[in-house]
């Protein structure tokens, strides 16, 4: 077991909802601890940088679009595997297809409304932390 640090965004839906305490507390309970947390709201062309890694598939500018169409909450989330925990905490992508008391399953609303982004490896995690925590 180790120690990992991996990025978690509430995405704009969730925030609208007023879900941020519901959410965090998941991690909480969860053994995660929120080592900083912040409400930003991105443009366009830096949600556009954030996503680069999908600028191919066809859902890309979408996604650009959400995540900069309201104010997100960006945190670094840390524990034993926190990257496979966060994971498994959200559930799948689709909240149709999530497991019962995943954060998408109880607050997605759909695919690309799904109120919540993980990291999904810790090269990726350590990109998205800079991305948004530049010291």
């Amino acid at each position: 077991m180790s120690k990992e640090r991996t990025l978690s965004i509430i995405k704009p839906d969730a925030v609208e909802r007023n879900l941020v305490e519901n959410i965090k507390s998941i991690f909480i309970k969860n053994n995660l601890i929120i080592q900083d947390s912040k409400k930003i709201h991105i443009t366009k062309d830096e949600a556009s940088e954030f996503y680069k890694v999908h600028q191919s598939k066809p859902f890309y500018n979408e996604l650009c679009s959400y995540l900069s169409s309201g104010p997100i909450v960006v945190m670094i989330l840390e524990g034993e595997n926190a990257i496979k925990s966060n994971r498994k905490l959200m559930g799948a992508t689709n909240p149709k297809e999530a497991e019962e008391n995943t954060i998408r399953k109880l607050y997605g609303i759909s695919i690309d409304k799904n109120s919540v982004h993980g990291s999904d490896s810790l090269e990726n995690a350590k990109k998205e932390i800079e991305f948004f925590f530049k010291n």
